[in-house]
């Protein structure tokens, strides 16, 4: 009877022993979950978010900007927290919150030059660098050849 009783202590202290490692890990695998979710979403989204406001706030007069409802235009007042830009053909003027802008197309369009520009730079830069080569082979060919 005495053995009876041991094995059945024996057998719920080690089932005790694999429920705490048990809930442990369940901690353990929820913070994980929430640590990628983190990096994986919530951080891009508030990089965006921040991107955005840089770009509303630094809006400049003559500067062309697409709306969140795709209305195009060149923005001709800035306040605070409202725009008036200049539509179309006939000039229209409409008021804006400055929530309310898209796209800055003249700052992409900035953006998009000085990285063609910078394209164009490698591209001559690896250029030269192959001539260099090519006149250093030639001029080391000719060196052998006097040599000879």
């Amino acid at each position: 009877m005495n053995s009876i009783l041991l094995m059945a202590r024996a057998a719920s202290s080690s089932q005790a022993t694999a429920g705490g490692v048990q809930q442990y890990s369940g901690i353990i695998l929820m913070v994980i979950l929430v640590g990628v979710m983190y990096f994986l979403m919530i951080r891009p989204q508030k990089k965006r978010q921040k991107e955005e406001q840089e770009m509303r706030s630094s809006l400049e007069i003559g500067d062309e900007i697409i709306t969140i409802g795709g209305i195009v235009g060149r923005v001709v007042t800035i306040r605070e927290e409202d725009i008036v830009i200049e539509t179309g053909a006939d000039r229209t003027k409409m008021k804006l919150q400055r929530w309310a802008v898209n796209t800055n197309l003249t700052k992409t369009e900035q953006h998009r030059k000085e990285v063609e520009a910078a394209r164009e730079a490698a591209k001559e830069k690896k250029a030269n660098k192959k001539e260099t080569k090519e006149i250093s082979d030639s001029v080391k060919e000719a060196e052998e050849r006097i040599e000879k």
